[in-house]
């Protein structure tokens, strides 16, 4: 993140404000949140403490805050988003080209796009129906969701859940990654749930490099499996142990 002094932000504010001919101005602030105006272009929007709202139909080449949120209405574009405390939300048929948060959740709103990879730390994923996700999608804590979405590279977890549900597809495959030592001995043994349900398709290898439940609908289509035993399910999961 770039911290100017107070008089550049306030000589950048009023340029803005002179309308459209300016709007391609980057804005870069410490406190406060941002507001990219429908249907503007903007440049790079970056804060420190304030969430980033983008409207619909604006496009901005990348946004970035340290604590806040980042919310990219319909049909806006953003080039990147990245934030450390807070989520990022696209809504429908919204576009990004990488999607980043360190403590929040991601959700992909119906018919959203990624165009490159969704990462996380701790928090969980939500990509919906016709949403689609050109890169990867990673994260360590959280629960990842696949609602008849598309994933063209991985999908990698260390402690979450992954549910794929109507017809969701990955074109790679699923890896969850060994924790580290100091999960094996912070007391939470809590072993993720990997479901492969109707009509969804994982392209590449199921590679799981510790315990978990992997239930996978006849009707569901997979490539081979390393480190769990798939079991089948109809409609109804069993009960977590």
């Amino acid at each position: 993140m770039r911290v100017r002094t107070l008089a550049p932000l306030i000589s950048l504010s009023l340029a803005l404000a002179t309308g459209p001919a300016m709007a391609q101005q980057n804005v870069d602030k410490v406190f406060g949140g941002i507001t990219a105006q429908a249907g503007q272009k903007y440049g790079s929007l970056d804060t420190v403490n304030g969430g980033i709202t983008i409207r619909e139909g604006a496009e901005v080449e990348s946004a970035e805050t340290v604590n806040g949120g980042i919310s990219i209405d319909d049909k806006a574009r953003v080039g990147s988003a990245e934030t450390v405390n807070g989520g990022i939300s696209l809504g429908e048929q919204a576009t990004a080209g990488s999607v980043e948060a360190v403590n929040g959740g991601i959700q992909l709103a119906r018919g959203a796009r990624v165009e490159r990879d969704i990462e996380a730390v701790n928090g969980g994923i939500k990509v919906a129906a016709q949403a689609e996700v050109g890169g990867d999608v990673g994260n360590v804590n959280g629960a990842i969701t696949l609602a008849g979405a598309r994933v063209g590279g991985d999908v990698t977890t260390t402690n979450g859940d992954i549910v794929l549900s109507d017809g969701a597809r990955i074109d790679g495959g699923i890896l969850v990654e060994k924790p580290s030592s100091s999960w094996f001995n912070s007391g939470d043994k809590r072993v993720p749930r990997i479901v492969i349900g109707a009509d969804s398709v994982v392209g590449g290898s199921l590679v799981f490099e510790h315990e978990v439940e992997l239930f996978v609908h006849p009707t569901a289509k997979i490539g081979p499996v390393t480190g769990a035993t798939p079991r089948a399910f109809t409609d109804t999961l069993p009960a977590r142990d």
